[in-house]
């Protein structure tokens, strides 16, 4: 019966689908070509209407086949990228863009340069309203090859110097890129989203015409905007333009907060750490105290010297005072059940003193502080040091043995 031909045909589709999809997993490119060309061949005879057209599925699993088949060649791609184009209206403007990063990826520059200009310049009645925001990312993306551009020429006059018409005709060009780049760049990142590149981009055209205001503006506006999706990179860029432009502490020490709050795991709480441990306030210093503590919470700090430095460095200030030791039992009242493994094991002791002497000394230092003389980590980095006849080892057994009482306090 026609019902049952039906039926029949739409499971055989599906089987032939799933053998495509199997194939590209196992990275066998040329057998899923094969079946997504018989695939192809079935829609022919197909007269059904899908939710997700059989044009989306060719053209994304066909591009992902394409990218990976070893006999393939850019002139196959574009041939296919533009069939692709002519089926679906609705994603023209999509196809346009990941056929110019193909290009990009293969280095094709110009070529890409030209795809987004053509499709800039595409209209299809109310499918140019529908698709707006396709349409700024096409030429946000023409943007960045314009900056691209503009970074060329800049680079050419910088080492040429500004004599001569030939460096004349380099810095009008240069300007040509800067005010097209500039129009395109500016216009996407007025669009709530995570324009990362494209806002650095931006920034680094208009600090090098001197035009701080405006790219303080941005950031702020990048980094502020509650629009915006919650984004670590956006207080960094805004952190190191401040610093770039001499800004006071309190305004480095405000971006850098925010980004505590985010990723306290970040690289750049080893400077956040270091400005608040210079401050004159109380309030500043603890803090700089629950940024490192935090920041070592995490694998990837583990053996950061730097880091176990800051630490060591704070935890022996406040024990030779014997001031704030409440500040250092509160960070440890939370870690005391899980840090003895994860950070003062023997086996980590052993590991650091024979790769790191630096790092087991400044851990050594904190594990005889939090954990007392009796610690394993302390004890078997103490003894190999004093036993190499290191100098400083012998002063860190001295101060750990001396101020063992802390340890008691901080126990509770």
């Amino acid at each position: 019966s026609s019902r049952e031909h039906k039926l029949n045909f739409k499971k055989s589709k599906e089987v032939c689908l799933s053998y495509v999809q199997d194939a590209m997993l196992q990275k066998q490119w040329k057998r899923a070509a094969e079946f997504l060309t018989f695939y192809t061949e079935s829609l022919e005879k197909d007269f059904s209407t899908e939710y997700m057209g059989p044009s989306e599925i060719i053209w994304r699993i066909g591009t992902e086949i394409l990218c990976h088949h070893s006999h393939s060649s850019m002139k196959e791609f574009n041939s296919f990228i533009e069939q692709m184009k002519t089926l679906g209206v609705k994603r023209y403007l999509k196809v346009c863009l990941e056929h110019a990063f193909h290009l990009l990826c293969n280095g094709l520059i110009d070529e890409a340069y030209q795809n987004l200009s053509l499709a800039e310049s595409w209209r299809f009645g109310e499918q140019t309203a529908i698709q707006d925001k396709e349409m700024k990312l096409i030429q946000a993306y023409k943007g960045l090859l314009d900056y691209y551009s503009w970074s060329k020429q800049k680079t050419i006059l910088l080492e040429h110097g500004q004599d001569g018409f030939e460096d004349l005709s380099v810095e009008q060009e240069m300007h040509s890129c800067f005010r097209k780049a500039a129009v395109n760049l500016k216009e996407i990142i007025k669009i709530p989203g995570v324009w990362d590149l494209f806002v650095k981009c931006y920034v680094d055209l208009l600090e090098f015409y001197g035009d701080h205001n405006e790219a303080r503006q941005v950031l702020n506006e990048y980094a502020y905007n509650s629009k915006f999706p919650a984004n670590p990179n956006a207080h960094v860029y805004l952190y190191q333009f401040l610093k770039r432009h001499g800004e006071s502490k309190k305004s480095l020490i405000s971006a850098l907060k925010i980004l505590h709050d985010i990723v306290p795991s970040h690289e750049l709480m080893i400077d956040f750490n270091t400005m608040l441990q210079k401050s004159k306030k109380r309030k500043k210093r603890r803090l700089g105290l629950e940024v490192i503590f935090s920041a070592l919470d995490y694998a990837g700090w583990k053996e950061n010297v730097k880091a176990w430095s800051c630490l060591a460095r704070q935890v022996k200030q406040i024990v030779i005072s014997e001031k704030h030791l409440d500040w250092i039992k509160q960070e440890w009242n939370s870690r005391k059940d899980w840090w003895p493994a994860f950070h003062f094991s023997r086996y980590l002791a052993k590991k650091n003193w024979q790769e790191n002497e630096s790092l087991s000394y400044e851990k050594a230092l904190v594990a005889g502080i939090l954990l007392g003389r009796g610690c394993k980590y302390f004890k078997y980095v103490s003894h190999q040091g004093c036993k190499a006849q290191v100098k400083r080892f012998r002063i860190l057994k001295k101060f750990v043995n001396k101020h063992n009482p802390v340890y008691l306090r901080i126990s509770g």
